[in-house]
């Protein structure tokens, strides 16, 4: 990733021979393009790498991300081998563009770990191997998953993590079997506000802020009071920084999840994972998943099936999910509604701040609409058999087209409809925080 292009290569031959602590540093590359590694690679110590010289430490309340070692723990291949039990299939808790993860626990300390194994053949190389024990070394909150070291032994290359162990939001909220319990409204928001709280200290945080850029329902851990912590840092890129509005990327990331204008033009902004953030907001209010060609056609790509909803606050039930049974305030769904909605806004200086959606969703999860007043089921209208869209398939893309054709006073009407709601949310959200704060003993974050 060219973000961390300072990093030598494994494939790039040292003008010397490496010492028994890691390779030489070499110069970048102009254009930081990822290199896939070649067999038996030089031996890599990640205690002795350091981040780029623009991510240097600065004087104030901003966490620096700065050229300071890794403190990670080195694992030997047999330590790992031997925490999952040789890597059997039993120990086998998930999968993905990485390679596999396993349940582990460590000799040494019996704490149980998440041990993910890079697959030599797959999406993600060394260069995302690096980004992520730099990232998750270097970056600390409630809401980042745990690193608790790595393995680089000879072509080995293994991520050591702390166990979560109610896995993904994905298995929880997507394609659930039918005897499993959905997750209820509240629990839904306070994994919305957790996601948004992780995003929000790399944004806002981190120094220079750091970019995401892969947030989805999978990459959602959770713990067992379903604490929302983001996971898979190897997409990871600083973000821009002076007078820069944006850094220029290949484009890398999940079909659905990425940002329009990033698809377009490889610009890379923490606006980019406000509408990632969109999405997954959107999936927790519908229970769907962003891309399923199994749906019918109109349905198949999620944002562009939703759109039409986001025009009339009339319609915005008929996004629940069917599972919720009507079990969630109006005013909550409303307003989580609004602010998936300004998330996916197409114009990306639209969409709000990761910190204004923090405040937005704050006690949406956990407060009624009024005090003192219980809530019950409410009715959902059933989806109008009209709707001013259709979609036609091409291939395996999924086109879908708008046949609405309001004018420009009513497109503006809805948008600050819109605004309207969020700033609603988000003034009940502060208001709310600080009658909390005022209570004794009480707690105001997850």
């Amino acid at each position: 990733m060219s973000c961390f292009s300072c990093f030598s290569s494994h494939e790039k031959k040292s003008s010397k021979r490496p010492s028994n602590n890691g390779m030489k540093v070499q110069k970048p590359e102009p254009q930081g393009e990822i290199i896939q590694p070649k067999p038996k690679p030089a031996a890599f110590d990640a205690s002795n790498a350091t981040l780029p010289p623009k991510a240097k430490i600065e004087n104030g309340n901003k966490e620096n991300i700065g050229n300071n070692n890794i403190a990670a723990q080195t694992f030997t291949f047999r330590e790992l081998a031997a925490a999952t039990k040789n890597f059997r299939q039993e120990c086998l808790i998930g999968e993905g563009g990485f390679g596999r993860v396993y349940k582990g626990r460590l000799e040494k300390t019996n704490q149980e770990v998440a041990v993910k194994q890079l697959d030599r053949n797959g999406l993600q190389g060394n260069r995302e191997f690096l980004v992520e024990v730099l990232m998750l070394s270097l970056l600390h909150n409630q809401n980042l998953v745990n690193l608790i070291g790595y393995c680089a032994d000879g072509e080995q290359r293994l991520l050591v993590y702390e166990y979560m162990p109610l896995g993904s939001l994905d298995d929880h909220l997507l394609d659930l079997l039918p005897q499993k319990t959905p997750l209820d409204w509240f629990t839904r928001m306070k994994i919305a506000l957790g996601a948004s709280k992780g995003l929000e200290y790399l944004h806002d945080k981190a120094n220079p802020p750091v970019i995401y850029r892969d947030l989805k329902s999978s990459n959602i851990l959770l713990d067992n009071d379903y604490n929302a912590k983001l996971s898979d840092f190897g997409l990871a890129k600083l973000g821009p920084t002076g007078d820069k509005s944006h850094v220029s990327s290949r484009v890398m990331g999940t079909y659905g999840y990425c940002a329009p204008e990033y698809q377009r033009t490889g610009q890379l902004t923490v606006k980019s994972d406000v509408y990632s953030f969109g999405v997954v907001l959107l999936e927790l209010i519908t229970g769907k998943r962003v891309i399923d060609v199994t749906r019918p056609t109109r349905q198949q790509n999620l944002v562009s099936w939703a759109k039409p909803f986001f025009k009339n606050p009339s319609r915005y039930p008929e996004l629940a999910d069917p599972k919720l049974k009507g079990a969630f305030p109006a005013r909550a769904l409303n307003q989580a509604v609004a602010v998936a909605a300004m998330c996916l806004n197409e114009e990306p200086s639209v969409r709000p701040l990761i910190s204004d959606v923090v405040t937005a969703l704050s006690f949406l999860g956990t407060c009624p609409e009024t005090p003192g007043s219980a809530f019950g089921p409410i009715t959902i209208p059933s989806p109008s058999s009209d709707d001013q869209e259709f979609a036609a398939t091409k291939g395996n893309d999924v086109i879908l087209i708008d046949d609405d054709d309001d004018s420009d006073e009513s497109d503006d009407s809805i948008l600050l409809d819109r605004k309207n709601a969020v700033a609603d949310a988000t003034e009940w959200g502060s208001t709310s925080r600080a009658d909390a704060q005022s209570r004794p003993g009480s707690a105001t974050s997850l």
